[in-house]
């Protein structure tokens, strides 16, 4: 079995290639382009019948070329930075090149592959994956403009709640997007317009999440709708699960690796006899947040989970 370990990058891609002692059978360097990946195989095919690969960045800089080697039929794995890191600095030789980052990742291939994640052809979760990231982002600048019209607001007429409708409304759209300032002078005369062209810029970013979750719904439909059977879950929690967790089923290989991945598992910290756990701030924070709310929603309106907390929190334990 030939294990290649690749270093991805932006420009560039290095790839080294050990055979089942860990000797080394060549380095290849190329660009990251259709015409390097291309290359890569045709290098890669001499080398043996039986190959796997491991890709630094499979989800990054990688991505295309993982696609490129899987839809080829090769077995791919993802390899996380930290661990390579983790390789490299256990290394005889000490040091930071593309070359020992290539390698370092070769040998964790060699050694772990059937507890690392295997790479799997890209489907609608790619697609998903996409359009629940630009809503996310659609979101976040309507609350952003919300803000900024707010502290307009708040410098141009202080009292402006009084007959203001609630900005979040389609009533409070149309009111700024004509509304004038109650001073004469020229500063406020600029803040009203501002005002004006920072409503037109919320109505788009409002009306593109609605598009966007109209076609994330129409998709995850489709192939993800038993998800929603699951209290806290609708059809858009359902495409954001399926786009962040990705396709196929051999991503990940037990729920403890689903766990530690959405940052969900707890991690130890005993010391002296006294067992103690904490929070894990790491993982996939985007994934953690789902969780979060479908923990949430569940703990407020799941009979099951409420009697659970209910029973936890008799035994001693906080809410939190």
């Amino acid at each position: 079995m030939i294990t290649i370990g690749m270093d991805a990058h932006k420009g560039v891609h290095v790839a080294l290639a050990l055979d089942e002692a860990g000797q080394e059978l060549g380095q290849w360097q190329g660009p990251n382009s259709a015409g390097g990946w291309q290359a890569i195989s045709e290098w890669a095919a001499p080398l043996g019948s039986r190959r796997r690969w491991g890709i630094e960045g499979a989800w990054g800089y990688g991505r295309n070329l993982a696609q490129h080697l899987v839809a080829a039929g090769e077995t791919v794995y993802e390899v996380n930075s930290r661990w390579t890191a983790m390789g490299r600095r256990s290394a005889r030789k000490p040091g930071k090149t593309d070359r020992l980052d290539a390698r370092a990742v070769a040998l964790l291939v060699r050694q772990e592959a059937s507890a690392l994640p295997r790479v799997n052809g890209e489907d609608d979760t790619a697609v998903l994956d996409l359009l629940t990231g630009e809503r996310e982002a659609a979101i976040a600048e309507s609350i952003r403009l919300r803000n900024q019209i707010h502290a307009l607001l708040s410098q141009t007429d202080p009292e402006y709640r009084a007959y203001m409708p609630n900005l979040k409304s389609q009533a409070a759209l149309d009111s700024l997007e004509s509304y004038t300032a109650v001073g004469s002078n020229r500063l406020q005369a600029e803040r009203a317009a501002a005002i004006r062209r920072l409503a037109l810029r919320l109505r788009l970013a409002l009306s593109q999440a609605e598009e966007l979750a109209q076609q994330i719904k129409d998709l995850a439909r489709g192939r993800y709708s038993l998800l929603t059977d699951i209290c806290g879950i609708n059809l858009i929690t359902a495409g954001t699960l399926a786009g962040i967790l990705g396709p196929g089923h051999h991503r990940f290989a037990t729920d403890a690796q689903l766990a530690a991945y959405a940052g969900v598992a707890p991690l130890e910290t005993s010391s002296a006899g006294l067992v103690r756990h904490r929070l894990n701030r790491g993982g996939n924070r985007r994934l953690n947040a789902v969780l979060y709310r479908i923990v949430l929603t569940q703990a407020r309106h799941l009979p099951a989970a409420r009697a659970y907390i209910e029973r936890r929190l008799s035994e001693g334990k906080t809410r939190r």
